[in-house]
Order: structure tokens, then C-alpha cells, then sequence
């Protein structure tokens, strides 16, 4: 599905949307209550990813396909390396098999589990056989992607002698890794980290029975950060439900949107966005996103629309995900007449004078490439091609547009 977007509407009214569960949250919980039966999950994620999570824990095949979700592949690749008796293959899109997996493969084959690759050395599909993994310790680099450190973390307390996960070099991403541990201190597992080292302790007695709910997702508030941002000076949104003292770093959006005149309040359950003033053409926005990496094509979207200057650090993860971010932030920013220059883990872009009118964004199988350009519209006119693609993590984003005054028509 392709669309035209516009919008025609002034943003006056205060306006309310309520996101789904984080699905950062729900799919690590997911393995957690396939681990322990004992929980109830409440608030979970519509988003594909998580349908796919739950689809997968609950097949009884040989065979798995994921599609393109990323965090469904390796937090299962090691579940089911811990499943003794079960035989799995995991597979997913083309754009997953050009997705490195060695990394975590390496680390749960020192520990001792039964993992091959079915067709390229490093990258899915793999063949798992699952097998009680007795051996409990294990070195990762520091600067990978953290769903391998939360795959390994997920199911530390299963494994017989727990597990001691040592990471070497400086730590990337560490509000996930402490998302994880929050949700098995939840659980009352026994999970420390102190410097480099990690060590969760084997659960020995059953998990009370509790439930737990989703708190919404950061990532998807994003991009009415963006357009509140984009919008006139009294413009209000109200999105729920969001906590203050959140588990995900995302949340580092309140404090970064200050920067582009929004003011974030909490409410109970709710957070409010305001535009409280416009920001001069000067501004540089200069963000270090090593700990926020998702939020990066918000921002830089932000930026162009505002016609200010952007310069992100901290993106090297951005390479490896549905598609290469930086590279195709790079190329559908510039078809809009702005100019940046991208290194393997860096953003710049200049101030832009014009932004060109009746644009067909091109998308790359990527929800946040869609979802993030679409405040643009409140500038100019333009397209987004493959606009579907944001049911990966936000099947209601095109509905929701509709209902604060953008206009969306299919092609």
C-alpha cells in the first residue's frame, strides 16, 4: 500500500492517542512467561514482532519463520538452545538472512548448545537443537547490539548454574540490558551487574504467580514528540500510558525534545506534549543516541523539517537493522533537497532552506523509516511508499494520524 499524506487541519484541540505495550517489553516478558507460566501479561504489543513472539512460542513446527523481526530472532535463538529435546530451525525474511547472528551464536555454543547454519556461515536460518546448557560462563563484546546480551539474560535463571556473562570493552546500549534485569527482579531472580559483569543466578523455587503490564512504547511516542515539535507554539498531545520512572531508553525523549521547544508533563498514566516555543535556525542539535539508537530517524527528520542542523554519534547499530538506517536516512533526506554526510556509527545534516514538495518516501521493509518521516507532512505534501510496513511495531499509526487531522489516501 502506497499513500499521499497531508494535513489540513490546525492542531488546536488538546488530542489523545493511546499506544499498545512496548514491544521491547512484551517480547522479553514473552520468553520470560514461556520460562515461567506462572505470569500474566497484560498491555502487550499489537506490533507484528509480537504476534510473530507469541506465534513462534506456541508452534509445535520444525520449522519457524520470524519474518523480519530482529528481536523475535536471537531472543529465540536462545530460548530454544535451552529447550532440551526440542528441535527448531529458525528462519525469517531476506533482509534476516543478510542479519548477522554469529555473535550470539558463538556465545551459546561455548556454553555448550547445538547450533548450525542451514545456508550462509554467520547469518540465518540455523538449525537449533535444544539441549540443558550447564556451562554458565561466557565473554561478549561490549558494543553489540543488546538483544544478544538480553537473549543470554533471559534465560540465565533456567540454566542449571545460572549464568555469568563478562562484556569486554565499553558498554553500548545499557538502558536495555537494564530493562532486562528490571523485568527478572520482577520475577524475583537474582540478577546482578556490576562493571563488566552480569551474573543471574538459577531460579530454584517457582515464580509467584503475578501479573504484569506493558508499560506503553517509547518509540512509538517518538514521532508525536516529532510532530508536536513541527507544529504551532500551543499545540498539545496526550499520549497514554506512559511512566515516569519508564524502564525504556527511549524515554530520554522528554529531555531531548526540550531542545526542539517541547515540554513533556506526566500525568498519573499519561504523558503531555506541548510546543511551548519555537526554536531558533541556529540551533544545532548535537546527541550522542549510543543508548537510544531507535529515536535517531525521529530526530533527524525533526531536524530537516525545522530547517536546523542535527549531529548524531552512538548509531553504529543502525547498520544492521531492517535496513542500513543511516544509509537510507541519508538518501530519502536528500531526495527532500536537505544535505548529510554519514560514517558507520555518525549523522550530520546541514540546515535545509527548502523542503521539496510531493516526495515518494521510499521506506525499505523498515516501520521507523515510514512512521518517521510522516510528521513531515505537516510542511509539505508528500508520499510514503510500502506504508504497511509500520504494522512491525505500529499497526495503528496510519489511524491514528487520521484522527489528530492528517490526511491519508491510498494509490
Amino acid at each position: 500500500m502506497n499513500i499521499s499524506l497531508e494535513h489540513s487541519k490546525v492542531l488546536q484541540e488538546p488530542l489523545q492517542i493511546t499506544i499498545t505495550g512496548s514491544k521491547s517489553e512484551s517480547n522479553r516478558l514473552l520468553i520470560l512467561q514461556a520460562l515461567f507460566p506462572e505470569i500474566t501479561l497484560e498491555n502487550l504489543s499489537n506490533s507484528d514482532d509480537t504476534q510473530v513472539m507469541q506465534q513462534a512460542l506456541k508452534s509445535n513446527e520444525a520449522l519457524v519463520d520470524i519474518h523480519h523481526a530482529g528481536t523475535t530472532m536471537r531472543f529465540l535463538t536462545a530460548y530454544f538452545s535451552s529447550m532440551e529435546g526440542k528441535s527448531v530451525t529458525l528462519t525469517g525474511s531476506k533482509r534476516m538472512k543478510e542479519r548477522p547472528i554469529k555473535i550470539l551464536v558463538d556465545a551459546l555454543c561455548s556454553l555448550g548448545a547445538e547450533i548450525t547454519y542451514v545456508e550462509n556461515e554467520g547469518y540465518p536460518p540455523i538449525k537449533i537443537s535444544g539441549k540443558a546448557i550447564t556451562q554458565n560462563e561466557v565473554t561478549l563484546q561490549a558494543n553489540v547490539s543488546s538483544q544478544y546480551i538480553s537473549a543470554l539474560l533471559l534465560i540465565g535463571s533456567s540454566l542449571k548454574n545460572g549464568l555469568k556473562l563478562t562484556l569486554d570493552g565499553e558498554i553500548t546500549s545499557v538502558p536495555y540490558i537494564k530493562m532486562t534485569l528490571h523485568l527478572l527482579h520482577q520475577l524475583g531472580i537474582n540478577a546482578h551487574f556490576e562493571g563488566q559483569t552480569i551474573t543471574v543466578q538459577p531460579k530454584t523455587k517457582p515464580v509467584p504467580a503475578k501479573t504484569l503490564t506493558v508499560e506503553s512504547d517509547w518509540s512509538s511516542a517518538s514521532y508525536y514528540f516529532s510532530i508536536v515539535a513541527l507544529s504551532d507554539i500551543g499545540t498539545k498531545i496526550t499520549l497514554s500510558a506512559y511512566k515516569q520512572d519508564s524502564l525504556q531508553g527511549d524515554s530520554v525523549l522528554a529531555q531531548i525534545y526540550q531542545q526542539f521547544g517541547v515540554e513533556t508533563v506526566f500525568n498519573n498514566n499519561s504523558v503531555t506534549l506541548t510546543k511551548i516555543k519555537e526554536i531558533t535556525k541556529d540551533t544545532v542539535i548535537t546527541l550522542d543516541l549510543v543508548n537510544a539508537p531507535d529515536i535517531a530517524q525521529t530526530i533527524a527528520v525533526t531536524s530537516f523539517g525545522l530547517g536546523i542542523a542535527c549531529d548524531l554519534s552512538g548509531l553504529h547499530t543502525l547498520k544492521i537493522k531492517e535496513t542500513d538506517r543511516l544509509e537510507a536516512l541519508k538518501t530519502e533526506i536528500e531526495k527532500l533537497g536537505g544535505q548529510v554526510y554519514v560514517t558507520d556509527k555518525t549523522l550530520k545534516l546541514e540546515p535545509a532552506t527548502e523542503i521539496f514538495e510531493n516526495i515518494a518516501i521510499d521506506t525499505y521493509n523498515d516501520h521507523r523509516m515510514a512512521m518517521a518521516f510522516a510528521p513531515l507532512a505537516l510542511r509539505v505534501p508528500m508520499y510514503v511508499n510500502d506504508a504497511e510496513v509500520v504494522s512491525k511495531s505500529y499497526p495503528e499509526f496510519w489511524k491514528d494520524l487520521e484522527s489528530i487531522g492528517f490526511v491519508l489516501k491510498s494509490y
